[in-house]
């Protein structure tokens, strides 16, 4: 008896790399000890939120005594938070914004749900740039759309935007970017960004309907090097961005992120609208009411980033001397080195795990014969790894 879908049984077959080497690490550590196991699989970040977070959760539980303290609220968030949000994100996408504009979701996961529950029809295409977060496959056939990847320039992960316009047919509904990128690190240029809009407005035009361009940014906080992470809400008319507090506020499993839209899109009301809708009726509802009124107390604050500089630092150290070739993370905090010796990247990470490492193959990303590490995990556990990646880099190569 068949008690799944075919789709979710597709998909349970198919299902995330990322989490089936969590799993599998899991086993390893119980067998092996957690202190023999090198785990660079999930980007759980690991970092104590800034004190800000504590002294709102301070501030929240003296309220609990008042009526619908935690009750409802509408279903795009606290006003009063959402307002400060625009401000904020006005600043650092240089574009006017209101509360009006933004709805608040259950991360950026939930905000990318939303907008494709609002905006797809069956058999919409999404195209994105390859390598790119694995979950956005699941997202866009959530709802009868099917992802279309455009593999980037290997090593320097630069979009190939000849390839992306050849990808834009009259099924296509939106393009979505991810800078800083998962699982590569890349940040997108201004250049390639204002490219990208020019061929959305050719196509846009030619369709007679909108195609969107979708920034998920919930690394936007998180660059090295002084990179800036470009502005791109008001670069084109039909830009939304996403983006999330799970990782600047150390908050991944309070669930808040946010929708916004650049409020020069035609019938920008209607969108926000129909966003608000869906957020309702797929049964997110609103995001949690304790990490809105954390937001609203903790917004500007974020993690000491300078600890994920120094990781990046002694994770680059640890490659080069294994001899793996690896283009430097702009941002986020994940390396995407070439499997060594042109190995398979799944057999490769074999190789790995054998050593007691866990990695992600890049086949999970849309982009095989690389590999993802993260970086947010103590410096340590970087640093002892060093023989264990060495070795099964040496084995790669014979």
């Amino acid at each position: 008896m068949q008690v799944l879908s075919q789709q979710i049984a597709g998909a349970i077959e198919k299902s995330s790399w990322i989490r089936r080497m969590f799993e599998t690490g899991m086993e390893m550590k119980a067998k092996f000890g957690a202190e023999n196991v090198y785990d660079f699989s999930l980007g759980n970040p690991d970092l104590p939120p800034p004190a800000a977070v504590a002294a709102a959760l301070v501030e929240i539980a003296g309220t609990l005594d008042q009526p619908l303290a935690l009750g409802y609220m509408p279903n795009g968030g606290y006003p009063e938070v959402r307002a400060k949000l625009a401000k904020e994100l006005a600043a650092e996408q240089e574009c006017e914004l209101t509360g009006q504009h933004l709805i608040l979701t259950c991360g950026a996961a939930g905000a990318l749900n939303a907008f494709f529950r609002a905006t797809l029809e069956p058999g919409d295409e999404i195209v994105c740039p390859a390598p790119y977060f694995v979950e956005y496959g699941f997202y866009t056939g959530n709802f009868g759309g099917v992802l279309r990847p455009v593999p980037s320039r290997p090593l320097t992960f630069e979009m190939d935007l000849a390839g992306i316009d050849a990808a834009i047919t009259a099924k296509t509904r939106a393009v979505i970017v991810n800078s800083p990128n998962n699982p590569c690190g890349v940040v997108y240029s201004a250049e390639e960004l204002a490219e990208l809009a020019a061929i959305l407005a050719k196509h846009t035009a030619a369709n007679g309907r909108p195609i969107f361009l979708i920034s998920d940014e919930p690394y936007r906080f998180l660059t090295y090097d002084d990179v800036v992470v470009p502005p791109i809400l008001g670069i084109y008319p039909y830009t939304v961005v996403a983006g999330s507090f799970s990782k600047n506020l150390a908050l991944a499993g309070e669930r808040v992120g946010y929708l916004a839209a650049n409020p020069a899109m035609p019938d920008v009301a209607a969108l926000m609208g129909g966003v608000t809708m869906t957020n309702r009726i797929l049964g997110f509802v609103s995001a949690p009411a304790i990490g809105q009124k954390i937001l609203g107390a903790a917004l500007g604050s974020e993690v000491d980033v300078s600890i994920y500089a120094r990781r990046r630092d002694a994770m680059a150290k640890v490659l080069t001397e294994a001899g793996i070739e690896f283009s430097m993370p702009q941002g986020a905090f994940y390396f995407f080195p070439k499997a060594p010796g042109g190995m398979d990247d799944k057999a490769f990470v074999d190789l790995l795990m054998a050593e007691n490492v866990l990695a992600v193959p890049g086949s999970g990303f849309g982009f095989p014969g690389f590999f993802r590490m993260t970086f947010c995990i103590d410096q340590d556990v970087i640093e002892r790894s060093g023989p264990a990646i060495a070795r099964a880099a040496a084995a790669a190569r014979q």
